[in-house]
């Protein structure tokens, strides 16, 4: 069949340039009224909208402190995860690994508890006939304790983000709508801990689910990107992607995601000079050169494995 030929405007209707177009579009974008922040400033949870490919879908995220939260519950997703045994790995005086259940690491950390104690009480007793310098280093040992203690407060302190998950799984929502019925109708979940929840479940309409270009994340195209190489790599895509990726594992505790992000990581170098290579000058020139020696390959296989991780603990509504 002949290719047909495009149909030609109207006689009657005047042709627009690609001025005239331009402008015809900004003036339909300043005319739609900006969205309304005042709901989400009061509450301080945000909408986000988060692209995968699996498709694109809208959820909530707030950032409050360690110590006001209660971690997601990941028993559930663990069992019914086929290649996620509930194991754990000890390592031996002879720095062998051994695979135990649940049940004897709970025995072995009992053990553990009860020597620790008794050590503990013979700290104290040998510390009263103890010399000078004994008794100081035994104070010594103690100042570091109360220093690991403080350092468990200050991690309380930090704040830390929450999303609308619940027992493991990120709730992803494909229409602004459904997850508004979704909040409103009282279902469980992680952010109903929040004293600001059942304001927001009582105000939310759908109107108001429109996320910010910054909360707004496209993991999509994360692998593809990269694979395309240095020149192609788009800089504010991987660092947004690293921040919501980021935030994803420790919300959902995925550590081999925080792993693979962790400082001194290949993918924590490459985030850093992107970083660097966007801030201009000789920072942003030698962000340019560090990000020539990293492997493209090894970064897209990494980004791949993370997206995969991520996007098999999403439960998608619709």
């Amino acid at each position: 069949m002949a290719r047909q030929s495009p149909q030609r405007p109207d006689a009657d209707e005047p042709e627009l340039d690609d001025t005239d177009a331009a402008a015809a579009a900004d003036e339909v974008e300043e005319d739609r009224p900006p969205a309304d922040r005042a709901l989400w400033d009061e509450v301080r949870i945000d909408p986000v909208e988060i692209a995968l490919p699996a498709g694109t879908g809208f959820t909530l995220r707030a950032y409050r402190q360690a110590r006001e939260l209660t971690p997601t519950d990941v028993a559930e997703r663990d069992q019914d995860d086929p290649f996620l045994a509930r194991r754990q790995v000890v390592e031996t005086e002879d720095d062998e690994e051994v695979v135990i259940l649940d049940e004897e690491f709970a025995a072995l950390s009992a053990e553990e508890d009860d020597d620790e104690e008794k050590d503990a009480k013979a700290r104290r007793k040998d510390k009263a006939g103890a010399s000078d310098d004994e008794k100081a280093e035994a104070e010594a040992d103690d100042d570091a304790e109360d220093d690991a203690e403080d350092d468990e407060d200050e991690a309380g302190d930090e704040e830390v983000p929450v999303f609308l998950t619940h027992k493991g799984r990120l709730l992803l929502f494909k229409t602004p709508e459904s997850l508004v019925t979704f909040i409103r109708s009282g279902a469980p979940n992680d952010l109903s801990q929040l004293d600001s929840w059942n304001e927001l479940s009582e105000r939310l309409e759908p109107a108001d689910i429109a996320p910010l270009d910054e909360d707004t994340y496209e993991l999509d195209l994360v692998v593809e990107n990269l694979r395309g190489g240095h020149d192609a790599w788009d800089h504010e895509l991987l660092i947004e992607a690293g921040e919501i990726a980021r935030d994803l594992a420790y919300a959902l505790r995925l550590p081999a995601v925080l792993d693979m992000l962790s400082a001194g990581s290949s993918l924590d170098d490459l985030d850093e000079a992107l970083r660097a290579s966007v801030n201009g000058g000789v920072g942003g020139f030698l962000g340019r050169r560090r990000l020539k020696k990293i492997g493209a390959q090894t970064a897209s296989l990494g980004w791949r494995t993370i997206v995969g991780k991520i996007s098999a603990v999403v439960d998608w509504r619709d």
